[in-house]
């Protein structure tokens, strides 16, 4: 059974688009080189990251093949770009700390990739089944749901890693200004307001410093909002493409390079 799968990912990369092999082989060597690398350091968990994305990059070629679809050459490049930026770049070359803005990148190409295979799932369907006839609004609803849904899902898996294995997966933010009620010593519900934080000092139970920082340190909720808004973004771009492409496909041909289709069986 796993030489006959391990054949069909091989069979289905060499069938692959040229431009997405090619992104597909720089990529995998670049892991390796990495994996390698880090097994001489003798960090053998960056080592194991890096066998968990070269796993994963043999997901689409798997998933042509067994669902007799065929990603774009576009989404299927994204797609291996993206995890490697999430793990190798992100991860383990600590991209996440030294770009600002490297993780918010992420969180909007995720959006689109994941509303693209929502869209594809009932698009198929709508498609090639004569049964189903559903309007270019549902099928682009159903890809903004699902991308959201997966974006949701995501953050619930930062709070659990954080909650129990003690991770900072939901990164924290340094902020100024506190609104809250829960220091209404009056009990009413009204909000306190706490302008220009200039710094915050926390001490332990015996009364000794643990930490003197600037302003006050917020523990993953802007980080947590702000990834379902970009989350957001490239969910309704892809979804607009993709209700352009079924309201007119000769006008918005561009738009169906991102759309991924039923394959074409061979005679």
């Amino acid at each position: 059974m796993a030489v006959k799968t391990k054949n069909k990912i091989k069979d289905a990369i060499r069938k692959s688009n040229k431009k997405a092999l090619t992104v597909y082989i720089i990529v995998r060597t670049l892991v390796i080189l990495c994996m390698i690398s880090e097994l001489l350091k003798g960090n053998y968990e960056n080592a194991i990251l890096c066998v968990f994305s070269l796993i994963l990059f043999l997901m689409p070629a798997l998933l042509e093949k067994t669902l007799k679809i065929e990603f774009p050459s576009i989404i299927e490049g994204v797609v291996y770009v993206f995890i490697f930026s999430a793990s190798i770049l992100g991860e383990i070359n600590n991209f996440y700390n030294i770009f600002d803005n490297f993780d918010t990148i992420l969180h909007t190409i995720n959006g689109f990739i994941c509303a693209s295979l929502g869209f594809s799932l009932v698009y198929i369907l709508n498609e090639n089944i004569e049964s189903i006839n559903l309007s270019p609004l549902f099928v682009s609803l159903v890809a903004f749901c699902f991308s959201m849904t997966i974006g949701v899902v995501w953050e619930f898996y930062e709070y659990a890693m954080d909650s129990a294995f003690k991770t900072d997966m939901q990164k924290d933010v340094m902020v100024q200004n506190i609104n809250t009620v829960t220091l209404d010593e009056t009990n009413t519900n009204s909000v306190v307001r706490i302008k220009n934080v200039d710094y915050t000092i926390a001490y332990d139970k015996d009364g000794n410093e643990l930490a003197k920082f600037e302003g006050y340190l917020d523990i993953g909720l802007h980080d947590t909002m702000k990834d379902l808004q970009v989350n957001l973004i490239g969910t309704i771009i892809y979804s607009i493409f993709g209700y352009l492409y079924i309201i007119n496909k000769d006008k918005y041909k561009i738009a169906g390079k991102f759309i991924t289709k039923k394959k074409v069986l061979e005679k």
